[in-house]
């Protein structure tokens, strides 16, 4: 196995390994699943059983984790989860609530967002979070192609210090992807107006990663940016505290040591790939390497249910049986087949 392919396991390590251990169950919003939940998680929730309904084994081979089903609407729902979420922060009973931020993402179903939750609670609820990269890069004269990393601030509540893309954001309730793009360019990087116009959108990249704080299904939009090479960015929110342009091959041994921040090395492995720089000639295992740069997240999040009501319970309560979906056998299967072929180098 190529260092690259390793390198990859680790961002997917929760996809690839965790999820086969079947300890986690669908978390479910107005019928929809929208996030998974670790034993850990579920003992606490156990204790809001007005918030969170835990459904017995009785229901099927898996329990699921449903959010009372009385919350109608989008405001009900976020205030209950965050009343709770609070609480939690107070009693200190997760460390992914030391990075409270007060800022907040949507919930989503297939069919729109269902509420909202602070950014650093959703780890605790396998929820799947957006964001957007933006790479930076130049093509120097005498040093080819060449790309902006910036250096994260000391003080960030996430991954303090960690070398990252030049600019990186969540996707924040009330805000677009292009939006968000613009945003966190102005803010991270002072990139001006006239050189922000010359971004391209490049797809995306999806991975589950799984830390001491949660697990992390992310999807990140990419965006390219050539700047001109007498451009230096500069940071205006407190969060960089340091820049440098590194060659394309320097930038690739970047990733690999242990102050590069984990969850962005797929950016800027997708990034060197689309530009020629990683290739089937030099990488042994390419094409393992772009499967799990675009994790099918989307397989993981299938259950289903029907939302009860006063006379219709009996009738849904099978519904729900007969559509609920074990992931501890059939999902684990699948993915199980998926890791398989990808060690195998057949996918």
């Amino acid at each position: 196995m190529s260092r690259l392919l390793k390198l990859a396991h680790k961002f997917n390590c929760f996809y690839l390994n965790g999820f086969m251990k079947g300890d986690c169950r669908p978390f479910v919003v107005d019928g929809h699943q929208v996030g998974l939940v670790s034993q850990n998680v579920i003992e606490q929730l156990l204790k809001y059983p007005e918030v969170f309904h835990v459904r017995a084994p009785e229901h099927g081979k898996q329990n699921i984790v449903e959010l009372n089903p009385a919350f109608r609407d989008y405001n009900t729902r976020s205030e209950q989860v965050e009343r709770i979420l609070r609480e939690f922060r107070e009693q200190g009973m997760f460390v992914a609530l030391k990075g409270w931020r007060d800022e907040c993402y949507d919930v989503k179903s297939s069919t729109g967002s269902l509420l909202k939750m602070d950014r650093s609670a959703t780890c605790l609820f396998g929820v799947r979070n957006y964001g957007v990269e933006i790479n930076g890069y130049v093509r120097h004269p005498t040093k080819g192609l060449c790309i902006w990393l910036q250096q994260r601030s000391d003080t960030k509540q996430t991954w303090p210090g960690k070398w990252d893309n030049m600019v990186s954001g969540g996707l924040a309730v009330g805000f677009g992807v292009l939006e968000t793009a613009i945003k966190e360019a102005a803010e991270e990087a002072s990139i001006p107006g006239h050189l922000i116009k010359n971004l391209v959108s490049a797809g995306c990249v999806s991975f589950f990663f799984e830390s001491e704080r949660g697990l992390f299904p992310n999807t990140e939009f990419v965006y390219d940016l050539e700047l001109p090479e007498d451009f230096v960015p500069d940071n205006s929110d407190g969060e960089v505290q340091n820049f440098q342009l590194l060659p394309a091959h320097e930038c690739l041994e970047r990733v690999f040591m242990p102050d590069f921040k984990t969850t962005s090395c797929p950016v800027v492995i997708d990034f060197l790939i689309r530009h020629g720089i990683i290739t089937p000639e030099n990488e042994s295992n390419f094409t393992q390497v772009i499967e799990l740069l675009h994790v099918p997240l989307q397989s993981l999040y299938t259950y289903r249910t029907t939302t009860t009501t006063p006379n219709d319970g009996e009738a849904n309560a099978t519904a729900a049986t007969t559509n609920q979906r074990d992931l501890s056998s059939s999902s684990s299967s699948s993915i199980n087949n998926v890791k398989n072929s990808i060690e195998n180098g057949k996918l």
